[in-house]
């Protein structure tokens, strides 16, 4: 039997984890992978891929419950539009079910809403934000943005309040967790992806594919400014739990910004050539970034303070959304 180099190296970092260990970094990542249709669990203390689970086809976005104990898997599709969510028993390798979806197609956005029974998801196709008990699959709430590519959802700490980015639209919506009502929108830059929305609910910013700005919207005032320029695909936006920091994957400038919220000081940039970056989400008490590097395939480990990146872990093929929780499942 043959194998490329590729498959090679691949192989070398699976029984070779200890290469990527970081020092005092542990806790559990998972990870979606679009083009096989898998998720992948992994130990960050060892680099140990732990497994690598089927999904529906196109895996985008991922979230993990608090306890660890739980993730969620958005099943966007691929030429045929996904209708369906993966839920991972994280503690016990496998897949646990399917959450059918129905007519709400095109799965993106999830948060695990405050309690982790419930997670909202955006439903690109049908104009929506769905609320869906996890453990029940049942469908708790239909939202309606009525904008077109309602693609990622931010939602504040209290879970009262949600944001999403509507790409064909060019608009922000605020949205009523509670009742599902539209409550404001926002006109910004043209193709808003990336959306996320400050924990104490004062700001939102959004990245806009078509001009390369990331917006910020002063949600007391209505009114939006530019945060950052210069993108070439502002892929997403994760906030510090205090809000004092923002990350800005750059997915096609191949680097990683650093920028102050309240100046909108760029205090840094991660140069990641040729990697490709795209979901990013913080574990270690926030002072550890996990970013995904599609073209690499596998998820950067990076210290917030120094700005460096620190090691890597193994995934699958182009990987995307990424999750960290604090348990330790590797013996």
């Amino acid at each position: 039997m043959t194998f490329s180099l590729r498959s090679l190296i691949v192989l070398s970092l699976v029984v070779s984890p200890l290469q990527a260990q970081v020092a005092g970094v542990t806790g559990t990542l998972v990870v979606t992978n679009k083009t096989p249709a898998t998720a992948s669990i992994i130990d960050v203390g060892s680099g140990r891929l732990l497994a690598t689970l089927p999904t529906g086809q196109g895996p985008h976005e991922v979230v993990i419950s608090r306890d660890g104990s739980t993730a969620v898997v958005t099943d966007y599709g691929a030429q045929t539009p996904g209708n369906s969510l993966t839920v991972i028993d994280v503690p016990g390798l496998r897949v646990a079910r399917t959450i059918p979806l129905g007519e709400y197609r095109r799965p993106h956005g999830i948060v695990f809403l405050p309690g982790d029974s419930l997670v909202a998801v955006t439903s690109e196709t049908n104009k929506a934000v769905i609320t869906v008990h996890v453990r029940t699959g049942a469908l708790v709430r239909v939202a309606m943005t009525n904008q077109l590519g309602s693609h990622m959802v931010g939602v504040v700490a209290s879970g009262v309040k949600g944001y999403t980015g509507d790409i064909g639209s060019n608009t922000v919506t605020e949205l009523d967790m509670v009742s599902g009502a539209v409550l404001r929108r926002f006109d910004v830059p043209a193709q808003p992806e990336a959306v996320n929305v400050t924990p104490d609910g004062r700001e939102v910013w959004v990245g806009s594919n078509a001009t390369g700005k990331v917006s910020a919207i002063d949600l007391s005032s209505g009114t939006v400014t530019t945060a950052a320029e210069g993108f070439s695909w502002p892929y997403r936006v994760l906030f510090t739990p205090d809000a004092s920091l923002v990350m800005l994957p750059d997915y096609r400038g191949d680097a990683l910004r650093f920028v102050e919220r309240v100046t909108r000081k760029e205090l840094g940039r991660l140069t990641l050539a040729g990697a490709g970056p795209q979901g990013i989400t913080l574990g270690d008490g926030a002072r550890t970034a996990f970013l995904s590097l599609s073209n690499e395939g596998r998820v950067a480990i990076i210290d917030v303070a120094s700005r460096t990146v620190k090691g890597h872990v193994a995934a699958g093929e182009t990987p995307d959304g990424v999750a960290w929780a604090s348990r330790v499942l590797a013996r």
